[in-house]
């Protein structure tokens, strides 16, 4: 979940590496450090506990120069949030400094083997690695790639890493190596550089060689040397990311989380014209892609978090538009506990990043038993739509927030366009779609309403629920979620039927209770829910579908297609979710203890 970002190139690296360190603040926000090296001159190593701001005015005043540099941000798995297990990590002797992102599973084991008499200056599991190098170096006398090589091959099967290193004794390599955990090379006329995001390094370049799983890199300012987990060299072509830097940037936007709720509309629009021809049939996705869902006799959908929520909205798609049983799994419980599978499963993953690490076991597992798999996400040429047998791009542009709004929606109109063409609609898909679009915008637009609900009914609140049925049971969970990890508001979400059962003990006098209530089948149940809770003190807080509100709901939401209502329903929660976490003091975009990308398991 840490960022990563290097740069050996020709001019001063630390401006760059600590933009790079600002894009990347999404995956790890607990501590930040770099170090640029300067050859005969000197070399610097700066870190910081908290966030890169607090980096950035550490290094002013240092007369930092360099040319060639690595830096981090970390997300913290081994050992507490401080400077000294912040990263890159340095040698006893201080030759080798490295970063990290990921989990080494094993390393208590090869400290105690390797490492008695070393001293170590931290809690992590990274340190250990950096000082194997060492150990392996001058003991070894071996090469500083042979030594990095060393210390890999002694991970064992379960570790994850994404490591770049540096040795003071060639200041201008960087040496790259990775497994389950992102690292990309981009290559450009003013030097190269490695990123665990590529949207870390757009200013510098759009051309990039993926890293793929036990590849080693070593890369100078004018070239790339690329080898396999055996040590041969190999060759690979840069592919061109065709994303405007600015996209990365917040704008006239406070926060990231705002502008992304606010491309909601945007994003509707350009799936529903890549995925729609002129005529309103359906295009790019392969009939290979249909063929096998309509030859399976179950589907299963695997994900985690708000990709999982969205998985809960396509299920009902699958189901209804095209009659076949569909099941939705968290990724970090079907990787170890995988269930009984029918004769013929087809699987289908949804993520964001692309990256999920435990989407990624599931993953791997499933491959090995020879069933089609399928990736939706929003990063194509990431390891989920590299190694699944088939993948659609979510189109939702990057997303920066660590609370996803556009990609769980982009994730529902997807499944649903999939769903329609592996199956039939009774309905114009693109036509509603458009509408969709549309009343997105007229709810985005109504900012106050959603700023004043917040207010009034969370101000204070150390607890919450969100209510609904069916469709809106599926969307109360993502509600629930989104207040939840931003405002720490304790939030529940279940189905409304659930109350009696047990939870209705909870409710106290002010406690709020939103309900959504867009199906009709279910409104008259809801609304004696609502009234059960409302007796025994709630705040009830009714966000309706037009044709079922009432004079005193809260939000009245415009009418679409029943079935598409959640792409509607969401987006006050979102807002309340926003507002409420901006009433509080806190940081909308960078919730404590969370990153965007979970690489890790």
């Amino acid at each position: 979940m840490c960022g990563i970002v290097g740069f050996t190139g020709v001019n001063q690296v630390l401006p760059s590496l600590l933009k790079g360190l600002e894009k990347l603040e999404y995956r790890g926000y607990d501590s930040a450090g770099v170090y640029v090296n300067d050859g005969e001159k000197g070399d610097f190593l700066v870190k910081e506990k908290g966030r890169v701001a607090d980096l950035e005015r550490a290094t002013e005043g240092k007369g930092i120069e360099g040319t060639a540099g690595i830096a981090h941000t970390r997300w913290a798995t081994h050992g507490g949030v401080s400077v000294e297990n912040a990263h890159p990590h340095m040698s006893e002797d201080g030759r080798f400094y490295l970063v990290h992102n990921g989990v080494i599973e094993n390393y208590e084991a090869l400290r105690d083997q390797y490492l008695q008499g070393v001293q170590l200056h931290s809690q992590t599991d990274t340190e250990i690695a950096v000082q194997l190098i060492d150990k392996f170096s001058k003991e070894n006398h071996l090469s500083t790639f042979d030594a990095f090589r060393r210390m890999i091959s002694l991970l064992d099967g379960n570790s994850a890493y994404g490591f770049l290193l540096m040795d003071r004794q060639t200041p201008n390599l960087m040496y790259a190596a990775k497994k389950k955990s992102p690292l990309l090379i981009g290559v450009s006329e003013v030097g190269n550089v490695v990123t665990s995001d590529a949207t870390a390094m757009l200013d510098v370049t759009h051309d990039f060689i993926e890293l793929m799983d036990g590849e080693i890199a070593v890369i100078d300012k004018q070239k790339i040397d690329l080898f396999d987990p055996n040590g041969k060299q190999i060759t690979r072509e840069a592919f061109h990311l065709d994303i405007d830097a600015s996209e990365t940037d917040k704008g006239i936007y406070p926060y990231y989380m705002l502008k992304e709720v606010d491309e909601q509309a945007i994003v509707a629009r350009t799936l529903s014209q890549y995925y729609f021809d002129d005529e309103g049939q359906v295009q790019n996705i392969a009939p290979e892609v249909i063929e096998a869902m309509q030859a399976a006799d179950r589907i299963y959908i695997v994900a985690a978090g708000t990709s999982y929520h969205a998985g809960l909205v396509g299920q009902r798609y699958f189901e209804q538009w095209t009659q076949t049983p569909t099941e939705v799994h968290i990724s970090s419980e079907f990787a170890y506990e995988q269930p009984l599978l029918s004769k013929k499963p087809f699987f289908i993953f949804l993520s964001q990043s692309g990256e999920t690490a435990d989407s990624r076991e599931v993953l791997d597992n499933i491959t090995k038993q020879g069933y089609p798999t399928l990736t939706i996400a929003n990063v194509m040429n990431s390891t989920l739509t590299r190694e699944a047998d088939f993948a659609l791009p979510l189109l939702a542009g990057p997303e920066i927030a660590v609370a996803s709004t556009k990609a769980y929606t982009a994730q529902i109109i997807v499944t649903a366009i999939l769903a329609a063409a592996v199956g039939h609609t009774p309905f114009d898909l693109k036509n509603e779609l458009a509408k969709v679009a549309v009343e997105m915008q007229v709810i985005i637009d109504q900012k106050d309403t959603f700023k004043s609900i917040a207010e009034s009914a969370l101000k204070h609140r150390r607890s919450a629920f969100y209510i609904g049925r069916g469709l809106d049971a599926a969307v109360a969970v993502e509600a629930a979620l989104k207040l939840k990890e931003i405002s720490y508001v304790q939030t529940e979400g279940f189905a409304a039927g659930e109350l009696k059962h047990g939870t209705i003990s909870l409710i106290e006098e002010g406690t709020p209770v939103f309900a959504l209530l867009t199906q009709a089948k279910t409104a008259g149940l809801v609304r004696g829910e609502i009234a059960q809770v409302a007796a025994r003190g709630a705040n009830t807080v009714i966000i309706a579908a037009k044709t079922l509100a009432k004079k005193d709901d809260a939000f009245v939401l415009p009418e679409v297609n029943e079935l598409l209502m959640p792409l509607l329903t969401v987006i006050p929660a979102q807002l309340i979710a926003y507002y409420a976490t901006l009433d509080r003091g806190l940081d909308v975009d960078r919730p404590r203890n969370l990153a965007k990308s979970v690489t890790v398991q």
